[in-house]
């Protein structure tokens, strides 16, 4: 089972796609369920989403290295600064897992109950993070 997330510097989750088998390719699931984004944002994307462009938004994504050469040096300075953008949404994805059943084998086979758990473990890390940033505020 996986999901798609969109996710803020700040480490929180904006948008959650529908959950889907493993099978199902990242791009396919963005592809059935349209986001829609408001204009003049930056899309930071990894390399799965290739050929995936919403209209009308600027999409960043890391340059794969030519088969039998190398990336120029700016290039790869692109890349590095892609990637240091693509760790904070890892973090938040970090975050999500926090809770085990989202992590773990899901052995219930309810219908929407994998929605739901998906949903709930992104709220609360949403929560955790609202409360982080209060804590140090203060």
């Amino acid at each position: 089972m996986k999901n798609n997330l969109l996710s803020t510097l700040k480490l929180r989750i904006l948008w959650l796609s529908d959950t889907a088998e493993g099978s199902v390719h990242d791009r396919k699931i963005c592809d059935n369920q349209p986001l829609h984004l408001p204009l003049g944002i930056t899309l930071w994307q990894v390399t799965g989403f290739q050929g995936h462009h919403p209209e009308r938004i600027k999409v960043k994504m890391p340059t794969n290295k030519p088969k039998g050469k190398n990336l120029s040096t700016e290039q790869q300075v692109t890349n590095h600064s892609i990637s240091s953008v693509r760790v904070e949404v890892e973090n938040a994805i970090g975050g999500v897992k926090i809770c085990r059943i989202v992590k773990d084998r899901f052995r219930c086979h309810k219908f929407g109950f994998d929605d739901l758990v998906m949903e709930l473990a992104c709220r609360l890390h949403n929560l955790r993070m609202t409360l982080n940033n209060n804590a140090i505020a203060i």
